[in-house]
C-alpha cells in the first residue's frame, strides 16, 4: 500500500439505522468494522474524508437538518477530518473530494460505507475511472433488500455479495477489515 492511503467513509449517516424504512439489511456489524480502520487510519496520521449524503426527498431519512443526517457516533468526524457533502450516489459529483485527493496527491483510497449497491458501488466505479486504486472492504460495508418490478425480494445479503463481485478486479480490490489492517 502506497504511504498516505486516504480512507473515505461513505454516508454512514444515523437515518440507516431505521430498519422500519429501509427494511432488512446484511451486516449488522458494518459501521463497527469502519469504525476499526479509522481508529487505525487515526492512529497513523492518515488522511480521511467522511462523506454525508444530503437527500433532496423531502420524506428521506437523510434529508439535511434531521437527526437521521447527522454522521453516526461510531465514525463522527474529528474537526479536522472534511466531511464533504452530496446529494446523488457518486461521492465526486457536484463535489470537491476529488480536487481535495488530487492535491495531497492520493492515488490510493480505502472505502468503506453504507450502501454497498447505490452510493458505495457508484463512488468506486467513479475512483477507478478517475484513475485512483481503490481498496473496498466487503464487511465494512452493507445495504438493505430490494424489489424486483414484479415484487419478488432481493435479500440484502444477495444484493451485496453480487455487487461485491462486479466490483472485485474491475475497479477495486476486495478485502475484509483484517486483511487490510494486516496489509498497513
Amino acid at each position: 500500500m502506497k504511504p498516505n492511503p486516504a480512507l473515505i467513509l461513505i454516508d454512514i449517516q444515523k437515518g440507516f439505522d431505521d430498519l422500519s424504512y429501509w427494511g432488512p439489511r446484511n451486516n449488522p456489524d458494518a459501521e463497527q468494522e469502519a469504525s476499526k480502520i479509522l481508529k487505525v487510519w487515526r492512529a497513523k496520521g492518515l488522511p480521511v474524508f467522511h462523506v454525508k449524503h444530503n437527500s433532496t426527498n423531502p420524506k428521506s431519512k437523510l434529508i439535511p437538518n434531521q437527526p437521521g443526517n447527522d454522521i453516526q457516533d461510531l465514525v463522527k468526524p474529528l474537526s479536522t477530518e472534511p466531511v464533504i457533502p452530496k446529494n446523488v450516489n457518486s461521492a465526486f459529483i457536484g463535489t470537491d473530494l476529488k480536487e481535495r485527493l488530487d492535491k495531497q496527491q492520493i492515488k490510493d483510497l480505502v472505502i468503506v460505507g453504507l450502501t454497498t449497491d447505490h452510493c458505495v458501488s457508484t463512488s468506486v466505479r467513479m475512483a477507478a475511472n478517475l484513475g485512483f486504486n481503490v481498496r473496498l472492504i466487503s464487511d465494512a460495508t452493507a445495504t438493505f433488500d430490494k424489489s424486483l418490478p414484479s415484487g419478488e425480494k432481493i435479500p440484502a445479503e444477495e444484493i451485496h455479495r453480487a455487487n461485491l463481485a462486479s466490483l472485485h478486479d474491475e475497479f477495486a480490490t476486495v478485502l475484509t477489515t483484517e486483511e487490510l489492517l494486516k496489509s498497513i
